[in-house]
């Protein structure tokens, strides 16, 4: 032990060689800390981020009716994602409920819910707004609100078919179809533009398709 000492204190540059050669690496690493996390990351995942062309139109009528469309949308679709995150809730809830009673007293203690939180604000909408909305429920939930009637009618029916149908005498079968519609086409381009900026928050739609296939063919057309 004291040959080691001395050893130490006459030769202390050994010693601290020594150690660096032992966790010396060949490759370099930059670690970043991200707060909340314990685990250092070398890299971080990015979320996809959809690239979107400037859009032109052909006049100005058809420019000012996208500006008019915009705002629609913006003010309908929280509804319809509320309407999807409701109705995931509830079919999820009458799923684990076995008895019919008890499922038939649960629908209608959501449909008082939903009422109170919707239907004042449903019913300032004009009719163009609500056939966005049929439109978006359709995006949503991969239902049109007429499915939904039929299929939740114990519960939801009071809601949907006054609140909607009757104010705004539109087809409640109404499904959202970009591919074929350019008007739907014009709101998912307004829903895409509006997750960028943070205007609208996001969520997975029901209804699935390729938003540049949409673009091009849609351009093409104009063209």
């Amino acid at each position: 032990m004291k040959k080691l000492l001395s050893l130490f204190l006459l030769f202390p540059m050994l010693f601290f060689a020594q150690k660096k050669e032992i966790v010396q690496d060949s490759t370099d690493y930059d670690y970043i800390i991200i707060e909340g996390d314990s685990i250092a990351r070398s890299s971080i995942d990015l979320e996809e981020v959809m690239l979107l062309n400037k859009l032109s139109f052909e006049s100005y009528a058809e420019n000012k009716e996208y500006l008019i469309l915009r705002r629609k949308t913006i003010k309908v679709y929280p509804y319809a994602k509320l309407a999807a995150e409701r109705l995931q809730t509830m079919q999820e809830r009458m799923d684990a409920i076995q008895r019919k009673s008890l499922k038939r007293k649960y629908a209608r203690r959501v449909q008082r819910y939903i009422e109170e939180e919707f239907s004042d604000e449903l019913k300032k909408l004009t009719r163009t707004e609500g056939q966005i909305l049929v439109k978006l429920i359709h995006r949503q939930t991969g239902t049109t609100t007429f499915d939904l009637i039929k299929e939740l009618r114990s519960g939801w029916r009071a809601f949907w078919f006054n609140s909607t149908a009757s104010l705004f005498n539109i087809s409640l079968k109404r499904e959202f179809d970009p591919e074929n519609v350019k008007e739907d086409y014009y709101i998912e381009d307004i829903l895409q533009r509006n997750f960028q900026n943070g205007v609208l928050e996001p969520q997975e739609p029901a209804v699935y398709f390729n938003f540049y296939e949409l673009t091009d063919k849609w351009s093409s057309t104009k063209n």
